[in-house]
């Protein structure tokens, strides 16, 4: 419903708190006048835009939890945890109260319970004021943008990750067993053997670095291809039987068949994959999307974006976005990267990506579940 409709449900009080906020002059007895006042001044662009602006950094992380999600309506528990979620400080966390940012945005008439017995304890947020608060988002992050032209030189890896699914494939069927070691992972030799066989070439993983979180066998192969071998996984093109990789049935009738991934189906596995760590993945993507059109310096669209990144252990922001993010949708093809020697790295949505980024939509509990064991190991749970 729209923000008119959900006013005509509103009690008379609820209405009146509205009002106050906004500083409307009406009747306060009427119930007609105040959903007139509130309409004509909340919904006045340099009004709203104000209201908007002056949100803060955690307010505008709440706010952006609920922009992308296509689902109606919200409980308490939800929005206190996306509150949660919102706040990245642990500082003065007795006195924090998370009701205090939903009470807020009742009173600016951007949330409101339901009226029906059975929507009465959920919340929802006015349809039409969804897309307002994109665009005033859209034009406030556009304005600390560097745009900038397209460089001499720039990486665009579309559709090679397809292929390269294929490759690994290949090689699995060409091996038709690939010994695992004890812990389940393939020998360096072989490991060897698919990198160079892949489009985009990856260094093994440093003995003892710290990796986890971004997918089960993370810990140890490169990003990309631990990528890649967590999709064949997961939808058991692959299997791990008795200390050695091989094709399933599947694999082999997809390779049979020459068919070849679809690209949405891998983003759409990289977006349950990487909500795990990331969980506002899907509305950062929509973002680069909607501000990276043209092509735009790196630091300054992760200046904007990076705030809306929760820091990961011992990763922050700055090298989630630029790592995680930014560095696996180019993997993806869903941009392209390129350098200037004044501006550094620039990046720019490729129409595939957009077409795939528009395209796609994963729920909000839609996520690949794993866990960290006592040794490190990431296994399924």
């Amino acid at each position: 419903m729209n923000l008119a409709d959900m006013l005509s449900y509103a009690d008379i009080h609820e209405l009146s708190r509205i009002a106050h906020t906004y500083e409307c002059e009406c009747n306060g007895h009427s119930k007609n006048e105040l959903i007139q006042s509130i309409l004509s001044t909340a919904l006045r662009k340099e009004i709203f835009e104000r209201h908007v602006q002056s949100l803060d950094m955690e307010d505008i992380r709440f706010l952006n939890s609920l922009l992308f999600d296509q689902r109606n309506a919200f409980s308490m528990e939800e929005l206190i945890a996306r509150v949660g979620q919102s706040r990245f400080s642990k500082q003065d966390q007795e006195e924090w109260n998370p009701r205090e940012m939903i009470i807020k945005f009742k009173k600016l008439g951007w949330l409101f319970n339901g009226y029906s017995q059975q929507t009465k304890y959920l919340f929802h947020v006015p349809k039409d004021l969804k897309k307002r608060f994109n665009d005033v988002l859209t034009k406030q992050f556009k304005a600390n943008l560097q745009m900038t032209n397209e460089p001499g030189v720039y990486r665009d890896e579309q559709m090679l990750i397809v292929d390269d699914i294929n490759h690994f494939l290949t090689y699995i069927a060409q091996q038709q067993d690939v010994p695992l070691t004890t812990e389940g992972t393939m020998y360096k030799r072989q490991l060897q053997q698919i990198l160079e066989r892949l489009s985009v070439q990856e260094e093994m993983v440093a003995k003892g670095a710290w990796r986890f979180g971004y997918g089960r066998k993370f810990k140890e192969y490169p990003n990309r291809f631990s990528f890649i071998y967590d999709y064949c996984y997961y939808h058991q093109l692959i299997a791990e039987h008795e200390q050695s990789l091989q094709l399933t049935d599947v694999g082999k009738v997809r390779l049979q068949e020459g068919t070849k991934e679809n690209l949405a189906a891998v983003y759409r596995f990289w977006l349950r994959l990487y909500k795990n760590p990331i969980p506002n993945i899907q509305s950062i993507s929509l973002w680069i999307d909607r501000l990276a059109g043209s092509w735009v310096t790196s630091g300054s669209l992760g200046d904007v974006l990076g705030k809306l990144v929760r820091p990961f252990y011992y990763d922050n922001s700055e090298s989630i976005f630029e790592q995680r993010i930014l560095q696996m949708m180019m993997h993806l093809g869903l941009i392209r990267i390129g350098e200037y020697e004044e501006k550094g790295k620039v990046v720019q949505v490729t129409k595939l990506g957009s077409s795939v980024i528009q395209g796609t939509y994963v729920a909000e509990e839609d996520k690949v579940v794993f866990m960290l064991d006592q040794h490190g190991t990431i296994n399924n749970a």
